[in-house]
C-alpha cells in the first residue's frame, strides 16, 4: 500500500491511499479519515460509497463528514467507485465505465476483467483496511449518495449482521426498472434481469429487508428524481414494514450541498447503532 498524502483534520488524519487491487486488476485509490481515537486503538468504521462521475476524492473533499465522525470517534472510508487506468474500459458516456461502476461484479466484456467493485468493496478493501489501521471489524456501517446509497442499501441487505446500520442520500432506489440502472445492468450483467435483482434495492427490501437502523433522505427538488424513483423504495417498505426513517427533504437537489447539509445527522445515526 502506498501513502499518498496524509493532512492532519479534526484532531485525527485524514489519508488517501492506493494498492494494487486483485478484484479490479489495476491500482485502486481510497480516502480514509481517522479520528484521534484511533491512536489509542480500533475505532468503528463508516462506509461511504459516492455516486455517478465521482472518484475517493469528492466525499473527502464536498462532505463534511469528518468534522461530525470525530465528535463520534468514528473512522470513514471513501472508496473510489470503478477501476481505472490504461487498459481499462471505458465509455464516451458519464453513466458508464470509468467513474460508473455501480458496485456489481462485471460478467460481460470489455467491463468483466476490471469491473468487480462488488468485490472490492465487500471483500479486498476490508481485508486491506483491517489489516493495515486501527479498526473494529465488529462495528461497521454504511451510507452512500446516488449510485452509491443503491450501493450501501444492496450490501447492507446482503451481509447481514455486518452492517450494525445503513442509510442513503438520494439513492438509486429500484435500478431494474429506472433508465440509471437498466443500461448498466445490462452492459455490466447481460441481458438476463434475473441476475440484476442482487443489486436492486427495492426487490432487496422485499425479499428480505435490513435487520438494523435504515435512514433516507431525498431532496424534494432533485433533478434526478425520476430515475431515482424514491415512491418504489417507499413502497417496499410500507408492503414489509421494515422499520426505517424516509424524509422528503423541501427544496433540496442531487449535490453535495445536499449531502453536507443532512451528514451531521447521518453520523450521528450511525454512532448511535456503532456504540449502542
Amino acid at each position: 500500500m502506498k501513502t499518498i498524502s496524509e493532512n492532519r483534520a479534526f484532531g485525527g488524519v485524514q489519508g488517501v491511499y492506493s494498492h494494487a487491487s486483485e478484484a479490479c486488476g489495476c491500482d485502486m485509490t481510497f480516502g480514509l479519515f481517522l479520528p484521534r481515537e484511533a491512536e489509542d486503538g480500533p475505532v468503528p468504521l463508516l462506509w461511504y460509497l459516492s455516486g455517478l462521475t465521482c472518484t475517493h476524492e469528492n466525499a473527502m473533499t464536498k462532505a463534511g463528514a469528518q468534522a461530525w465522525a470525530a465528535e463520534h470517534g468514528i473512522a470513514l472510508v471513501f472508496p473510489d467507485t470503478s477501476p481505472r487506468g490504461e487498459g481499462v474500459a471505458d465509455d464516451p458516456a458519464y453513466d458508464l465505465g470509468q467513474g460508473a461502476g455501480f458496485y456489481v461484479n462485471a460478467t460481460q466484456a470489455p467491463w468483466a476483467s476490471h469491473f468487480r467493485m462488488w468485490d472490492y468493496v465487500a471483500e479486498e478493501l476490508p481485508r486491506v483496511l483491517f489489516h493495515g489501521f486501527e479498526l473494529d471489524e465488529e462495528r461497521q456501517a454504511i451510507t452512500g449518495h446516488s449510485m452509491g446509497g443503491h450501493g450501501a442499501l444492496t450490501l447492507a441487505m446482503s451481509y447481514p449482521g455486518r452492517y450494525r446500520s445503513v442509510s442513503a442520500f438520494a439513492p438509486i432506489a429500484h435500478p431494474t426498472a429506472s433508465d440509471w440502472g437498466r443500461k448498466q445492468l445490462s452492459a455490466y450483467l447481460g441481458e438476463d434481469e434475473a441476475a440484476w435483482a442482487a443489486h436492486d434495492a427495492t426487490l432487496l427490501v422485499k425479499e428480505r429487508g435490513f435487520d438494523g437502523p435504515m435512514l433516507i433522505d431525498q431532496g424534494s427538488s432533485d433533478q434526478f428524481i425520476d430515475l431515482l424513483q424514491p415512491e418504489a423504495l417507499i413502497s417496499a417498505i410500507a408492503t414489509r414494514r421494515q422499520p426505517a426513517q424516509l424524509r422528503m427533504q423541501k427544496g433540496y437537489d442531487h449535490s453535495y450541498f445536499f449531502v453536507a447539509s443532512f451528514m451531521e445527522e447521518h453520523v450521528a445515526f450511525h454512532a448511535d447503532a456503532l456504540y449502542g
